[in-house]
Parts: structure tokens; C-alpha cells; sequence
């Protein structure tokens, strides 16, 4: 008597490719990031190369920080046919979750040379309330 388990075994395997799939079209939408903490802050730095910072949003809810925005095709020439394009255009959005050390009403964002650097400052702890205990002998 063959058992069987509530959960089919072959089910991954037949999602696989449909899983992969979905994973490269967000990968193909989401811009490519990094993401740094220091003593005093979180950066994270997101590639935008060509979208201005009119076309971005960036708001947050519930501790999650979402960052959205576009990249517009502007093209004025006429008569022109392209062979190929590789040049990516559309919207985009990367959700960010916070530490629970994050501040997020003071959180900063600047966009250089098609770079987004988003800085997240850290909470401050309160100034040391350290008391050495002392141990007593008998």
C-alpha cells in the first residue's frame, strides 16, 4: 500500500518554471539595490539611471518602506525604425521592511548621477543609565 501525503510531491516541480518566471519579470521591474548600516544610519542606494526625481515615490506604511516610481521613453525623432531596443522603460516598485531601530520621519532620499541613496537614521539610545552592580561576599 503506497502512502500519500496531504501535499502533492510533484507540485514543485510542475510550478518551478511559472516560479522562476515570476521571479526574472520582477527582477526585470525592480531596480537593482544595496543596502549598508552603519553606527549612525541604513543607506540603500537603488540604480535609476534616466527617471528624474518628479517620476519617483517613496512612502511608507506600516514599518515597510515602498519605493515607486517610472521610467519615461521620450523620444521625439521620427521615421526611425529600431532594429532591437534593450532599453528598459515602465513603472517600478521595491518595498524596503524597517528595522525596529529605524526612523522613520527622519528617513532622507537624494538622487546623484542616476543613483537614489536613501538614508534611514537609526534611533538614538537614550544616554547610559549603566549602573555597575556590586556583589556581595559572605
Amino acid at each position: 500500500m503506497v502512502e500519500r501525503s496531504h501535499t502533492a510531491g510533484w507540485l514543485p516541480s510542475v510550478y518551478e518554471p511559472i516560479k522562476k518566471a515570476g521571479e526574472k519579470i520582477v527582477e526585470w521591474f525592480a531596480p537593482r539595490s544595496d543596502a549598508s548600516v552603519s553606527l549612525e544610519c541604513y543607506t540603500i542606494n537603488l540604480e535609476l539611471p534616466g527617471v528624474e526625481a518628479k517620476d519617483i515615490d517613496i512612502s511608507m506604511q506600516n514599518g515597510t518602506m515602498v519605493v515607486r516610481g517610472e521610467k519615461r521613453f521620450e523620444s521625439e525623432e521620427e521615421g526611425e525604425n529600431y532594429f532591437f531596443s534593450e532599453r528598459e522603460y515602465g513603472a517600478f516598485q521595491r518595498s524596503f521592511r524597517l528595522p525596529p531601530d529605524a526612523r522613520a520621519e527622519d528617513i532622507v532620499a537624494d538622487i546623484r548621477n542616476g543613483v537614489l541613496t536613501i538614508t534611514i537614521p537609526k534611533l538614538v539610545a537614550p544616554a547610559s543609565d549603566l549602573r555597575k552592580i556590586t556583589i556581595r561576599t559572605s
